[in-house]
């Protein structure tokens, strides 16, 4: 697999805007070649630097001028830091952590919070349990706030509201922020609203002046009120944070959270066949088309990853896959948490379909090709051999963590 191109397409993105403060760090610039005729050229373009006032000067000592072999990105750049030493106030942001990591979702609900926080206000995050989560920082975090303890384990959503309420008494945010969403912050948030007697704004996609405008009526209205203390955000409510970095300073709560009789019984998670579940919501999801050559290959892998299987026009019309499994704007739209496209190259249609998924994983042979565009994560190399690979870490790591177990 090391021989294998994987591209990063935030990093191309960032080389291509030059507004980004990390513009000027991932550029590369070749200051010296060798001509047809066997002469060293120079590029007069890549001696010197910009001063502040947007002229190039040249500096003939050589100190300025880079080595033609490497990147200067190489360099670590570091965004801005953004500190508060005492907040005039907290704006509290509840984020789902799916998966123990922040999804896009809750980027955009942290975005949202900066926003309202503004130079004085602090961001923080409340919590529960143990994360996987490292980069709270680049995602406007400055306090981190964490509940531990195993009442908060599993679904336990009366004793979570009780944590909400202690982190209200103590620090009395001006705002809380939660995704209504289908994975816990929609219920969740509607609980706690109870709880504190407030009329929350759900369905807000956006927040401008002091008002908030959100879905109505089927999602055909937008009902537009005064900003309320409670919010239940979309997604896509607001830019996530990329321009700055925050402390995400740790703060604990100064008391112990009310223990609350649960009337709900969490027996934790039910096996079931991720062939049976609908496309429409399926949180994994790999899908074959026209490059797969292999598709008993294309079946072991999804059921080695225990994902749902999903398909294009072509492998579908080819007889390869059922109808029913026919991803995009003529089969079906899925929002997959994990979208893997195998040997697809991402027709228009497709791409509509797919427009909702959280993060996009390609596996094609052409780097040009559109779904490689839309990627999060493209890998350049044969589907067949990939296929292989990933059965091959998925049989390992569940030998090793039977040993561990053993």
């Amino acid at each position: 697999m090391s021989d294998i191109i994987r591209r990063d397409p935030r990093a191309e993105w960032i080389a291509r805007n030059r507004l980004h403060p990390l513009h000027a760090a991932m550029q590369t610039q070749q200051t010296t070649w060798m001509g047809p005729n066997g002469l060293i050229r120079k590029n007069p373009h890549a001696v010197g630097f910009i001063g502040p006032n947007g002229i190039k000067r040249i500096d003939r000592s050589g100190a300025q001028q880079g080595s033609s072999n490497k990147r200067s990105a190489a360099v670590e750049v570091q965004l801005p830091l953004h500190q508060l030493a005492a907040p005039a106030f907290y704006i509290a942001v509840v984020p789902d952590m799916v998966g123990g990591r922040l999804s896009s979702h809750d980027r955009d609900l942290l975005g949202l919070a900066r926003s309202l926080a503004g130079s004085d206000g602090a961001v923080m995050a409340v919590l529960y349990g143990e994360h996987k989560e490292s980069k709270f920082d680049t995602a406007g975090v400055d306090r981190l706030l964490v509940i531990e303890g195993e009442a908060f384990d599993g679904y336990a959503p009366e004793q979570r509201v009780q944590g909400l309420r202690a982190v209200d008494n103590q620090f009395n945010p001006r705002h809380w922020l939660l995704p209504d969403s289908r994975t816990g912050g929609a219920e969740l948030g509607r609980r706690f609203a109870a709880a504190l007697g407030e009329r929350p704004a759900t369905r807000v996609w956006q927040v401008k002046d002091g008002l908030c405008s959100g879905r109505a009526g089927a999602g055909q209205q937008d009902l537009i009120r005064d900003l309320p203390r409670l919010i239940l955000a979309s997604a896509e409510c607001a830019e996530p944070v990329s321009e700055t970095r925050h402390e995400a300073l740790p703060v604990t709560l100064s008391t112990a959270v009310v223990r609350s009789l649960a009337r709900i019984e969490d027996l934790g998670p039910v096996a079931v066949d991720p062939a049976a579940i609908a496309m429409a919501e399926a949180e994994f999801i790999v899908s074959g088309g026209n490059g797969v050559k292999d598709w008993d290959l294309f079946h072991r892998a999804t059921v080695a990853l225990g994902a749902t299987e999903g398909a294009s026009r072509v492998a579908v019309d080819d007889g390869f896959m059922p109808r029913n499994r026919q991803v995009g704007a003529t089969g079906t739209w899925v929002t997959a948490r994990v979208y893997l496209a195998v040997g697809i190259s991402g027709a228009i249609q497709h791409l509509q379909g797919i427009g909702a998924c959280d993060k996009v994983v390609a596996v094609n042979l052409d780097p040009g090709c559109d779904m490689i565009k839309r990627a999060d994560l493209s890998v350049i190399g044969d589907s067949a051999a990939i296929l292989k690979a990933l059965i091959a870490a998925v049989d390992n790591y569940r030998n090793e963590a039977k040993r561990d177990a053993a």
